[in-house]
């Protein structure tokens, strides 16, 4: 008697979760967009290099209805354009207005409203979540389109800087699908809350083995929408030990640009990013670039370092000045902006 009620229990508990899946979808999926951006980068090493427009797609969610949109940080960093599209295929530019680079989260905003109102979606509190709970991913793998991926919460980590305390970043990890342009995505508790976003995947090809991994909502929340993490728009490699010693840095280390976006505080900065792709160390880096050696006194020769000048710049308000050192051409430099 009791086998045959845990088999009609079954019968009857499958059918309504999977029913709840598909409402819950229906209900958020509108809030879910596809991402492209476009950017050059340098391929190709030696004297065979070439400047190369390279084409992105990731995952973002909406905000806000003025066209607030969250996505993952790696995807528009340093891209020259973003485009938006929604699940009825209208298509609108959008920029970057925070970024943090640290935990995989930026928020993009459209540039002009769509011609439809707008879907949003709510975070939720990340830190109610809870290892062996039910999750969801609305996303957009290779730019295919929106679609679904349950799982569930197989682990929750937070990463500290051991000397100064800062948390640098949470996520949890899932098993739920996160495949190549799924970055950025929406992670859903089973209220339909955003309670995490869908930053990368630890497996030795491009597809997916298992293990997905997650920043949570409360950290995007704090650094995008309480912090208001500045754009920088710089791709910066850190450089100390033996790096530092090849590179003839005058100091223990510095921040190598490699890229640096138009409209962004780097370029403000008037910062120059790199020309040159190279191998040194195992290691590919874009030389002939500046090397940024300090930040309002904050020598970048460590990642506590590099997160204190982090929180420094984000401190400032509009019309503060600040400083920074850098390293042009064998030539160390102080200088001092305004700041926007």
């Amino acid at each position: 008697m009791k086998r045959i009620f845990i088999i009609f229990w079954l019968l009857i508990t499958v059918p309504l979760f999977s029913q709840k899946i598909s409402n819950l979808y229906d209900k958020l999926n509108g809030a879910v967009v596809l991402i492209k951006t476009n950017q050059q980068e340098i391929l190709g090493e030696g004297d065979i290099q070439a400047l190369m427009n390279l084409k992105g797609v990731g995952s973002g969610f909406v905000i806000s209805e003025k066209g607030d949109i969250i996505t993952a940080s790696h995807l528009v960093q340093t891209a020259e354009q973003i485009f938006v599209m929604f699940s009825d295929g209208e298509e609108i530019p959008a920029k970057v207005v925070y970024s943090y680079p640290m935990s995989d989260v930026a928020l993009i905003r459209l540039d002009y409203s769509k011609s439809t109102p707008l879907q949003k979606v709510n975070f939720g509190n990340s830190d109610k979540l809870k290892t062996g709970e039910q999750i969801f991913i609305i996303g957009a793998p290779y730019g295919l389109g929106n679609s679904l991926s349950v799982g569930y919460v197989s682990g929750k980590y937070t990463r500290k800087h051991l000397s100064s305390g800062f948390v640098i970043t949470e996520f949890f990890q899932t098993d739920a699908a996160i495949n190549k342009g799924s970055s950025g995505a929406p992670v859903f508790n089973m209220k339909g809350e955003v309670v995490g976003i869908a930053s990368f995947i630890l497996s030795r090809t491009e597809g997916f083995q298992g293990l997905g991994f997650a920043i949570t909502s409360n950290i995007a929340n704090n650094f995008l929408l309480k912090e208001k993490a500045v754009w920088t728009g710089i791709d910066g490699q850190l450089i100390i030990g033996k790096l530092a010693e090849i590179l003839n840095l005058p100091q223990e280390g510095g921040v190598l640009v490699q890229k640096v976006v138009s409209g962004s505080l780097g370029d403000l900065m008037d910062i120059k990013g790199g020309t040159h792709l190279l191998t040194i160390e195992d290691e590919k880096l874009v030389l002939g670039g500046d090397v940024i050696l300090s930040i309002e006194g904050i020598p970048l020769t460590s990642d506590g370092n590099l997160i204190k000048s982090w929180y420094a710049l984000n401190k400032l308000k509009s019309g503060d000045s600040f400083s920074y050192t850098i390293l042009r051409k064998g030539k160390v430099m102080s200088l001092e902006k305004i700041f926007p």
